[in-house]
């Protein structure tokens, strides 16, 4: 990885970086803090409306390309369209809270996909060019669910589990590379996907919002969510040169929540 700078935000000027489901939530973080960090960022998605917009906000520099990382087929497109990268952020993901005897094969295989093959498929794409040019980053977007249980959240936490496992085991096939491969476990963040959290508590509890959002708040030592902004710092000391050593690792950011 060309190192461009030491620890200013110039540091990964002009490195091409892909953050699939960069619009939302902590991918909408990340993207915007690999931008102001200099970098050319493309991000990916379903929602070409919530793309173009979240681009749009974060000005030059920043591209947005349909992909849906269920399909083989959808990511080649997308990927060939972006081009070579440095960096690869595998954030897209999705959640869903269900009791393991009512968690139907359909939801299992979805919850694999989405989190697991997902990062398989994407990093895919972007791993032959980056040993061929003898450097890289690539960060995937885990959770406190990939390095502890979760109730209620079987097939999330089996999906979660399998990314860090892939993180671990890619990072030492490729340790003497120049890329280094590492997971983000974020806990209970404020987002859109934590809100719909709260709302299935709330359905399964049969208790009101704020009684949910308490009940998430105490296993917290810290008290409070952590927000996209935490994640997304992260992320880009990762992606700097000042983090080659780093690789392998599954980083917890989550106010203590794991301790």
């Amino acid at each position: 990885m060309k190192e461009t700078g030491s620890s200013d935000t110039g540091s990964i000027g002009g490195q091409h970086a892909i953050v699939t489901g960069g619009a939302r939530g902590i991918g909408a973080a990340i993207s915007a803090a690999l931008s102001r960090a200099g970098a050319r960022v493309t991000i990916m998605g379903r929602d070409e409306a919530v793309l173009e917009k979240h681009a749009k906000s974060l000005g030059a520099g920043v591209t947005a390309i349909r992909c849906d990382v269920m399909d083989e087929n959808s990511i080649a497109s997308a990927f060939a369209k972006a081009g070579p990268a440095q960096i690869l952020v595998n954030n897209a993901g999705q959640a869903k809270s269900e009791k393991f005897v009512r968690t139907s094969h359909e939801l299992w295989n979805h919850m694999l996909a989405v989190n697991l093959t997902s990062t398989y498929l994407c990093t895919a794409q972007v791993l032959p060019e980056m040993l061929e040019a003898k450097g890289g980053r690539i960060v995937n977007i885990a959770s406190t669910a990939g390095v502890a249980g979760a109730a209620r959240m079987t097939a999330y936490a089996a999906a979660k589990h399998g990314v860090v496992g892939f993180t671990k085991s890619l990072s030492l096939e490729i340790a003497k590379s120049g890329v280094t491969v590492n997971a983000v476990c974020p806990g209970y963040t404020d987002t859109e996907m934590t809100e719909r959290g709260v709302t299935e508590l709330m359905e399964a509890k049969r208790i009101s919002r704020d009684e949910a959002r308490g009940l998430i708040l105490r296993v917290i030592p810290r008290g409070v969510m952590t927000t996209p902004e935490e994640v997304a710092s992260t992320v880009l000391w990762l992606c700097s040169p000042e983090a080659s050593a780093i690789t392998g690792q599954a980083i917890v950011v989550a106010g203590g929540e794991t301790t």
